[in-house]
């Protein structure tokens, strides 16, 4: 039988794990339960958290059963790792809103049938815990001392680190104790960044239980630069459709770095590693190839092979030897803007983020408005600019979009 962590090993996952010799042993014996913590932080998932889907469903591939557990409670406290400064507080209700919208977007990469794969919500066991049990029952088993040295910690001693958030660790721990007891959890996965909270739980239920826990953290996608993946000019690149269009999201993929192809196709793929290793060996105008299959793949994973198909046609026609202009990304207006500058009207369409930004590309000469470079900041739009019933927006070298009138 395979061990799913040499497939795991190979394609770039692991970091770094609590008990190497134990886990390559128990998962190349047993089927395990296991899981990973998401946050609904906000109303979507986005590039890290794919990883992580990624992650989880080479896993239950090989046959190990995944809980996706949602943070409705923790996400209450809030986690330190890598903020500067104090995350906003949510209420119940928003934190309930995101759980529910991000809860569609997970089984389009978990199979939670017939008890393949488990969802909970650590708002069932955290909202309701009397707080001198709790101490008397998890605090005791933590070092203040040990917590300090964690980089979580660390990195806002200076700036100021909230008691709320300083029990973060404590609830991750008890988190996995409570998978444990309930589902006999015995590892739970991860991003590097939360190596220090995943060995909180680890210790509590060999301490507190005497039984067997195991943690395992995933690489963080980053680029050649040591940069996180998954960043653009206007914020993170999102799963949902809404707020990342499938084209654009293809549009990150078909642009990465030469030398980031290999790893993105080997993270966040499906393919074989010898098409992987194939793909990643091809250089210069060749390379374009592979940033074409790796764009059209993830696309597919996250919104469907349809999507993925109007996004690759779409680039063609504009990048390549296409004519077929109709999956351009089209976004509208109402009849009252169509004589408005044309900065506020790529500001209401979100086409740009800001009127200073949409200043900066003009000086630039990023802008061209039907192939007719914008050099004026009070350009106004005019009736004969809609030819074909729409206006043709060039933004940088490849972003394109069809401006109509609802």
């Amino acid at each position: 039988m395979i061990n799913v962590l040499d497939e795991l090993i190979e394609r770039g996952y692991i970091k770094q794990y609590t008990h190497e010799e134990e886990t390559r042993k128990l998962l190349g014996e047993k089927k395990i339960t296991f899981y990973i913590g998401f946050d609904p932080t906000a109303d979507s998932l986005h590039v890290g958290h794919f990883l992580a889907l990624m992650l989880m469903a080479h896993m239950q591939k090989a046959g190990h059963r995944p809980i996706v557990l949602m943070g409705g409670g923790t996400a209450m406290v809030g986690d330190p790792t890598g903020k500067t400064d104090m995350r906003k507080m949510l209420t119940r209700e928003e934190i309930e809103h995101n759980v529910q919208c991000i809860k569609k977007q997970m089984s389009r990469f978990i199979d939670f049938s017939d008890g393949k794969a488990i969802l909970a919500n650590n708002a069932d066991w955290l909202m309701n815990l009397n707080y001198i049990n709790f101490l008397r029952e998890v605090g005791v088993h933590f070092s203040v001392n040990k917590m300090l040295t964690a980089e979580c910690f660390k990195q806002r001693m200076e700036k100021g680190l909230s008691f709320l958030e300083f029990n973060y660790m404590l609830m991750q721990g008890y988190d996995f104790f409570e998978l444990n007891k309930k589902y006999d959890c015995v590892m739970e996965l991860g991003g590097d960044d939360q190596w220090s909270n995943m060995i909180a739980g680890v210790e509590l239920i060999r301490r507190k239980e005497n039984k067997p826990a195991y943690a395992m953290t995933c690489s963080l996608l980053t680029n050649s630069e040591g940069k996180k993946m998954g960043k653009t000019e206007n914020g993170a690149l999102w799963l949902d459709p809404e707020k990342t269009t499938p084209y654009d999201f293809y549009q990150y993929w078909r642009n990465v770095n030469d030398s980031d192809v290999g790893k993105c196709l080997a993270m966040l793929t499906f393919l074989p590693m010898d098409e992987v290793k194939r793909l990643s060996a091809l250089k210069d105008k060749e390379i374009n190839e592979a940033k074409k299959v790796l764009a059209y793949e993830v696309t597919k994973l996250v919104h469907g092979e349809e999507a993925a198909k109007k996004s690759a046609a779409a680039s063609e026609a504009l990048f390549g030897q296409g004519s077929n202009m109709e999956n351009v990304p089209m976004v509208t207006i109402t009849a009252d803007m169509a004589n408005a500058q044309i900065l506020d009207v790529l500001v209401y369409t979100k086409i740009l983020p800001s009127k200073g930004e949409g200043r900066r590309l003009i000086q630039q000469g990023g802008l061209t408005l039907n192939d007719v470079k914008v050099d004026d900041f009070t350009r106004v739009l005019t009736s004969e600019d809609f030819k074909d019933g729409f206006v043709m927006i060039k933004k940088g070298k490849k972003k394109f979009y069809k401006l109509s009138i609802e």
